[in-house]
């Protein structure tokens, strides 16, 4: 949290008018910190203009709320009400508050923040954008380099995480008391909390968030963080006996790896066994000891593969989808993410394709039909629209339920022999290079990475896996060969249509 030189400074102008900006997105409460603010000033005899503009620029469409006012009787402005404006301009905003970081980003962008007059109440948490969503690796912006640049674009700068502060409560009521703890405007707390009572509905859950965020303000710069705790021990496994002995030999076998490696190699496996079954997770490692034979690497081999076998064993597909919608927890995570009352109702949009039919066939009926054209144009026309199931009902539940419950039949499902058969040609490929060049067999290994999700976006990956390997193999004998791996693999990763790697993959072929 920063705090950096607040406090009220009277308006340069001569009309003596405030300029104050919000910058919310959907369900942050601007519009009500807006009317907090307005319905504040004119209790305290100001003249107020209040207008918004909705945007639909990021996620549900950014708004910016902005505010004019001034004392009526201003004697620099012979007493006339000044003409106020219908919108901030650049350079000339007194105040801006950004109810997310991207958004204080935008404003100082815009020219909104300026550091002769503006005052910058920012919250530091994030709402990730559609255009950070949709990067097939990594997209989300930097945090740092934004707080850095308001730290250098603002007069005054008071960042905290108001997110955090509301406790449950809407971001707005916890950032009405940054604004109030800040000094940017020329009013007391009990002129703020005044206006909030004035809402009624909801007051005291809003006081109460405003209170935490005008402490949050308050406390300065944070204490040094205390060391990290330990992880909390995992629970310990429920279920019948038989089971339980079961899980227990599995994680003797993970303690006999070496010390490095147990870690990530305990989370494979319960990520597998709880995808599959027990034997399923003996399978996973008796791979991952399969790898450590062959590392060369200083274990950054097995490490890293028993990270990518795990998430390569347990893949997207109907079942698991269906079953992940089902958990027992999973309404009650929707509606304290929601903050939903006791009414709720939960919409499922289902869209699967020929392929994901065809892939809960037996495997080889299941060719057989992914290999007709005609059979799969049926499938097409019979199951590839998109579906809406009410999953809080009785009967689209059941269906759910049933899906989910057909782990006993994945094995034998043409969808399983095909993830089979790429996990261990995969494999394969990486252990070719562990003796000779075992930095090479680790980028190998980390282009599992590029595989994720189903239906269009697994065939998206898929194409592009089979692209990035193609080219490793091209220049597999030189000496660079894991520094320009490493680099295609990144490339695939930076878009989703893999321009970046169709220039990576020209260069590549310039060697030639």
């Amino acid at each position: 949290m920063t705090v950096q030189g607040t406090g009220f400074v009277p308006p340069a102008r001569a009309d003596g008018v405030i300029k104050l900006a919000v910058l919310a997105v959907g369900g942050q409460g601007g519009g009500v910190l807006a009317g907090w603010i307005e319905a504040m000033a004119r209790a305290e005899g100001y003249a107020v203009q209040a207008t918004s503009v909705a945007g639909v620029a990021q996620r549900t469409g950014a708004t910016v709320y902005y505010l004019e006012m001034c004392p009526p009787r201003s004697e620099a402005a012979g007493g006339r009400v000044p003409v106020f404006g219908l919108m901030p301009s650049a350079g000339d905003v007194d105040v801006l508050v950004a109810a997310e970081l991207m958004e204080a980003g935008r404003a100082i962008l815009r020219g909104f923040v300026t550091p002769d007059r503006t005052v910058l109440i920012a919250s530091t948490h994030r709402a990730l954008a559609v255009s950070e969503k949709m990067v097939p690796g990594d997209g989300i912006a930097s945090a740092a380099e934004v707080l850095a640049a308001a730290g250098v674009a603002a007069r005054a700068l008071v960042a905290a995480d108001f997110e955090a502060a509301a406790k449950g409560s809407a971001i707005s009521a916890s950032l009405f008391g940054g604004l109030a703890a800040s000094g940017a405007l020329p009013f007391g707390r009990e002129a703020f909390e005044a206006a909030i009572r004035a809402g009624g509905k909801g007051a005291e859950a809003s006081l109460r968030a405003f209170a935490a965020g005008m402490a949050a303000v308050a406390a300065g710069q944070p204490a040094p963080a205390a060391p990290a705790a330990p992880p909390a021990p995992l629970p310990s496994p429920r279920g019948p006996a038989r089971l339980r002995k079961g899980w227990a030999a599995l994680t003797a076998q993970v303690a006999a790896l070496p010390p490095p490696v147990q870690g990530i190699a305990l989370a494979g496996l319960r990520k597998v066994v709880d995808f599959q079954d027990l034997a399923y997770g003996a399978v996973y490692l008796e791979r991952v000891r399969t790898v450590l034979r062959h590392d060369r690497a200083g274990l950054v081999l097995t490490t890293e593969a028993a990270k990518y076998i795990a998430n390569a064993m347990a893949y997207d597909d109907v079942i698991r989808v269906a079953d992940l919608k089902t958990r027992p927890g999973r309404m009650a995570e929707i509606r304290a993410t929601m903050g939903a009352g006791a009414v709720m109702q939960v919409t499922e949009y289902m869209h699967p394709g020929a392929a994901e039919i065809a892939g809960l066939l037996p495997a080889r009926l299941g060719a057989r039909v992914a290999a007709s054209p005609r059979a799969m144009a049926r499938l097409e026309r019979w199951f590839g629209h998109g579906r809406r199931y009410r999953s809080d009902g009785l009967r689209a539940f059941a269906l759910l339920y049933a899906l989910g419950g057909l782990r006993r039949w994945r094995p034998r499902t043409l969808r399983h022999a095909q993830e089979v058969a790429h996990l261990e040609g995969w494999l394969a490929a990486a252990l070719a290079h562990a003796a000779r060049a075992p930095d090479l067999a680790v980028e190998v290994i980390r282009c599992r990475r590029l595989i994720k999700g189903y239906s269009d976006t697994h065939a998206r990956g898929l194409s592009k896996y089979d692209r990035v390997m193609a080219g490793i193999a091209r220049l597999a004998h030189r000496p660079d060969a894991a520094a320009w791996a490493r680099r295609l693999r990144e490339a695939a990763l930076q878009d989703e249509a893999g321009a970046a790697l169709d220039g990576a993959l020209a260069t590549l072929r310039s060697f030639a």
